[in-house]
């Protein structure tokens, strides 16, 4: 029997994860979707206990309760940190952007209370990303409205996507779940996908900020293509070997 790669693994757990998160349960219900054995899922589980993604109960597992913005918001920061310095070059002293509800996005947004803009005018489907944005000089700030997402609580559904009808964007900056070169990006939840495939619908240039952790995974709902994203921005080098799959296909900064 062949030993398993360490993306095999990563790409499981990932998978794992998301059918928690869609209300899969069971260790017998984990292991029939991944084809892979009861011990399996019980070692995977352990390791996503230990990265606080999961809490296991008796005879399986749930998301941990704290999947809140602010635990969000502490993941992978410095990552973030990073990342938000460069979107801070895409965004336009005057115009109209768009943020979505990710914590990836709304460090963006606190970088502008920093910066003073011209006459910008930002939507956003982030209600924390609103109130950061109310308070950034010479930024006008919109909230989409809609229904709190239960995984993100991000602004979705019909209302948020007729909100974003009603403007027409320079850059929107949107995060995922993951991103994988051959589907693009994915989402936890359809309604997700959707309204950030209106963001992209409604701009003209469309800007992708994911940390490299969410690179080569899939979660279940598709979002948007490669040929939809202008620039990828991750807190990597652009000729760093872990973007090889995505560079010729996207810009990469």
């Amino acid at each position: 029997m062949s030993e398993e790669t360490t993306a095999e693994g990563d790409h499981r757990r990932a998978s794992i994860v998301a059918a928690l998160r869609e209300g899969v349960r069971r260790v017998d219900d984990l292991a029939r979707g991944c084809g892979v054995s009861t011990m399996t899922i019980r070692r995977d589980l352990q390791v996503l206990e230990q990265r606080n993604e999961i809490r296991r109960v008796r005879g399986g597992a749930v998301p941990v309760d704290a999947w809140t913005f602010d635990h969000r918001l502490g993941r992978s920061a410095a990552a973030k940190d990073l990342i938000a310095a460069k979107l801070m070059a895409l965004v336009p002293d005057k115009g109209g952007i768009g943020l979505d509800g990710s914590t990836t996005v709304h460090s963006l947004a606190r970088c502008l209370l920093e910066r003073p803009v011209r006459d910008l005018t930002a939507v956003t489907t982030g209600v924390e990303t609103f109130h950061t944005l109310s308070r950034s000089p010479g930024c006008r700030a919109y909230a989409t409205g809609g229904t709190a997402d239960l995984h993100t609580g991000s602004l979705v559904g019909p209302l948020a996507q007729v909100t974003l009808q009603q403007f027409a964007l320079h850059t929107c900056f949107l995060s995922a779940t993951y991103l994988d070169a051959s589907v693009g990006t994915t989402e936890f939840t359809a309604d997700e996908a959707a309204v950030k495939r209106a963001f992209a619908a409604v701009s003209r240039r469309t800007v992708l900020a994911v940390d490299s952790s969410k690179l080569g995974h899939r979660a279940v709902a598709r979002c948007l293509a490669l040929d939809d994203v202008d620039v990828l921005v991750t807190e990597l080098g652009p000729e760093d070997e872990r973007l090889e799959p995505y560079r010729g296909l996207v810009e990469l900064m």
